[in-house]
């Protein structure tokens, strides 16, 4: 399977609901992997199940792709010399691909009932045999397909799966081997004529010249059945060579079970909305499953590409960590240039996330601060939080945190530090200063010192640098919270 042949990899999602990150995974490693061998990335589109695919998922697709910073060389937008790359567009190709495997003996119409169907599978799985499909009608004679038609029967298109192992090399897994009875005829057509999955699937990776196939786990099953088709289409002259498969890992959610599409951690689109940087969301996703080295967690997708190789590739499940996502998140928001930064926060800076009118917003301010913001953000959403205090009349006080630093005595201590911090000089390390002497009046430390400053000035416990915040929001705006904070200790 696979030969010297320039590589060409495929992502192919079907357009059903929001982009999850395993299929995010998916496409990255593949991607990478294309892009690691000078190969081509073809993006195509599984639409085939009408019920289920939607238009507006499609547009978000591509939209995700190319938050992601995807590019692809064959597919939408793209075109291509193997177009069209939407599966709907291509129903004419597996009609004639069906009826060629007809006609040639690889595939034969199936007219069981689903009850019937039912009853034997029961009574396989009864005798403790495998329960799937008998193969009852591998040999139907003209006489009993009249007399099914004539009885109104539907027929499916099933594939003749050869009887003896299948073994192949994963180039994940290793050498795996699965016998006929686990692996028995399958239906490639419905009785509507539709097309499945197993047919359209095989079919346009051979007619796209696809060199290696990348994907998850919950497809190994369907890789034996897919390369005993991928014979009859080499014999049939359709195909010119079986693909190598490498199966990724499962990726896992909570409980230890596999993180689905269900899972609220799953959804792409959560991450867009908190503000993820695509190269970060991207970093720790390849290491679900792959890493640069063992001494290395944080790197560019450029360094992603030069060292990727799919035989490095974990064949156990991966845990997704949020945590450690945000961490590596903010690793590499740390890593921006700070004009760069600045620009990322844009959004969250604006309704409908700021709770400030837009008149109070003043760019200068936040661009003195961002910096501070910079080295502590782990997720860009967590800006407008940080900074609101800058840009609204009062700030917008935790009770927790009120509570917490506004013990017995702090209306003393902040009366001192009051008096200290109206003839310091405005800058942070004289801010810093005057607290600390205030504290050491009282007999506290810096940290119990500078608590009931923070929350009179910020609202909150813990956030930004405060002498660096407060030389930023100025003499008269900190003094004015400061007596807010000491009027509301009094009444």
């Amino acid at each position: 399977m696979a030969s010297a042949s320039p590589v060409r990899v495929r992502f192919c999602p079907s357009p059903t609901g929001n982009p999850h990150v395993g299929l995010v995974r998916t496409a990255l490693f593949n991607w990478a992997f294309a892009r690691h061998h000078g190969g081509t990335l073809v993006f195509r589109i599984e639409d085939t199940d009408a019920a289920r695919d939607s238009e507006e998922s499609y547009q978000q697709l591509l939209d995700s792709m190319r938050w992601l910073g995807f590019d692809w060389d064959e597919g939408p937008e793209v075109g291509g010399p193997h177009a069209p790359y939407r599966q709907s567009q291509r129903m004419d190709i597996y009609q004639d691909v069906a009826r060629k495997l007809l006609e040639g003996g690889y595939a034969y119409r199936c007219y069981c009932t689903a009850e019937e169907l039912d009853a034997r599978r029961d009574a396989a799985r009864a005798a403790g045999k495998p329960s799937g499909y008998d193969g009852t009608c591998r040999v139907v004679t003209p006489e009993q397909e009249a007399a099914y038609e004539a009885e109104g029967r539907a027929s499916i298109v099933r594939f003749r799966m050869p009887d003896e192992p299948i073994t192949f090399t994963d180039l994940v897994r290793g050498e795996l081997t699965f016998t006929p009875e686990n692996v028995p005829d399958y239906g490639i057509v419905r009785a509507n004529g539709a097309p499945l999955y197993t047919l359209v699937n095989p079919v346009d990776d051979a007619l796209m010249e696809i060199t290696h196939v990348l994907r998850g786990e919950d497809l190994l099953s369907s890789t034996p059945r897919q390369i005993a088709l991928y014979k009859a289409l080499i014999e049939l002259g359709i195909a010119k060579e079986i693909p190598a498969f490498g199966h990724l890992p499962y990726v896992m959610g909570e409980g230890n079970k596999k993180l689905s599409k269900r899972d609220p951690q799953a959804s792409l689109n959560l991450y867009r909305e908190r503000g993820f940087l695509p190269e970060g969301l991207l970093n720790y996703l390849s290491l679900l499953g792959w890493s640069l080295s063992a001494d290395q967690d944080i790197f560019t997708m450029d360094e992603m590409v030069a060292a990727f190789d799919i035989k490095d590739v974990n064949a156990n499940p991966a845990r997704f960590d949020l945590k450690k996502c945000e961490s590596i998140n903010g690793d590499h928001m740390r890593r921006m240039d700070v004009k760069a930064f600045i620009e990322a926060c844009g959004p969250w800076l604006k309704a409908p996330f700021a709770p400030w009118a837009p008149e109070a917003f003043d760019q200068a301010v936040f661009e003195a601060i961002a910096p501070h913001a910079q080295t502590r953000l782990t997720v860009l959403s967590d800006i407008t939080a940080n900074v609101d205090f800058f840009f609204l009349d009062e700030p917008a006080h935790d009770e927790a945190s009120w509570a917490k630093a506004m013990k017995e005595g702090s209306d003393a201590l902040l009366r001192t530090a009051r008096a200290k911090l109206e003839t310091a000089e405005w800058n942070a390390e004289a801010l810093k200063a005057a607290v600390l002497a205030a504290g050491e009046e009282h007999g506290l430390k810096l940290g119990k010192a500078q608590a009931p400053v923070r929350v009179a000035a910020t609202g909150r416990t813990v956030g930004l640098p405060l002498f660096e915040s407060l030389e930023i929001l100025g003499r008269e705006r900190t003094l004015a919270r400061v007596d807010a904070a000491l009027a509301k200790l009094a009444a």
